[in-house]
């Protein structure tokens, strides 16, 4: 069986290897999320809020040693 530390260690090399990915993935979601959030009852004024926030949203990439650390912490306790 693996320790935690070795746990942590491959979940944190899983994490940063995708983390190009999960940025693509992201961005190419925000026509989803919009025209999702376009078919909703929402008025117009509440529709073009959400649009220009997601328009304007950067994504921001998970820290992996950050992770590993939190993910540690709450593993003990």
């Amino acid at each position: 069986m693996l320790s935690l530390d070795q746990m942590a260690s491959k979940g944190q090399a899983k994490l940063a290897a995708k983390a190009a990915s999960m940025a693509a993935s992201w961005n190419a979601a925000k026509g989803r999320m919009t025209s999702g959030y376009a078919a909703t009852p929402f008025g117009p004024t509440r529709k073009a809020n959400y649009s220009a926030g997601i328009s304007a949203a950067t994504y921001h990439a998970p820290d992996p040693g950050r992770w590993s650390t939190n993910w540690q912490a709450k593993m003990r306790e």
